[in-house]
């Protein structure tokens, strides 16, 4: 499994944090073993939606999907639509295959492994959304190189990105608020925010699912924050 250098963000050598929690349960190792390598994104190649999904269509990306339930919750919502997730941790994996298989859904494809390897072999231009909701904060200063909103990533995302299509942050850290802002500060000439007052960022956007991450927020009392950044 590959993930990017300490000092280089866009490089892919080592994985940051944890790929396996508690043991599976037998129906979600089930899953693993026989749904995964049905929707699995290829090792090698291109990743297109004709490559994907036979055809054509708007492409959705996320990074780090947690649980799945944002990505099953847009691909339900848009079923012509292509959504491709991926997340290193492998119980995350299992409960996103979970919500593959009760919504039937088979506009879904994964990549269990680093993001930014599969990023990087999607053809520039070819994304409507980018997606990276409640990321590792990494909050001690000397760790702010592995977060995931940073330069190298950041550049590679807009690079995906069609002109006009929508790079969707969120979190409930603070540190990451800070860090994510200066980071997207520095990228004015690849992003328009899309904000014009604080609701814009206070208040959940339609066709934006609470998840589980959210939801354990608010329940400690953070904040949470929602930022839409449209590609030039």
């Amino acid at each position: 499994m590959t993930a990017h250098k300490e000092g280089d963000p866009t490089t892919l050598n080592r994985l940051y944090g944890r790929a396996k929690g508690k043991p599976l349960r037998a129906g979600q190792q089930e899953l693993v073993d026989t749904l995964l390598p049905q929707i699995a994104v290829p090792d090698e190649g291109p990743v297109t939606a004709e490559a994907l999904f036979g055809y054509d269509r708007p492409m959705h990306f996320e990074i780090g999907f947690g649980g799945g339930e944002h990505m099953a919750f847009r691909a339900d919502m848009l079923p012509d639509h292509g959504f491709v997730g991926a997340e290193p941790f492998v119980n995350g994996v299992a409960q996103a295959l979970v919500h593959v298989k009760e919504g039937k859904l088979a506009n879904v494809r994964i990549h269990h492994g680093d993001a930014l390897e599969v990023l990087s072999r999607v053809p520039d231009g070819s994304l409507s959304f980018a997606y990276l909701l409640h990321p590792d904060p990494w909050p001690k200063a000397r760790h702010a190189k592995r977060r995931m909103m940073n330069d190298g990533p950041v550049e590679i995302i807009a690079a995906k990105l069609k002109p006009g299509g929508e790079f969707r942050f969120g979190t409930d850290h603070p540190v990451y608020v800070r860090h994510a802002l200066m980071v997207m500060q520095r990228h004015t000439d690849k992003f328009d925010w899309l904000c014009e007052k604080p609701d814009d960022f206070l208040i959940r956007p339609g066709g934006w699912p609470e998840t589980r991450y959210e939801a354990k927020a608010r329940r400690l009392g953070h904040e949470v924050w929602y930022f839409r950044y449209r590609r030039k």
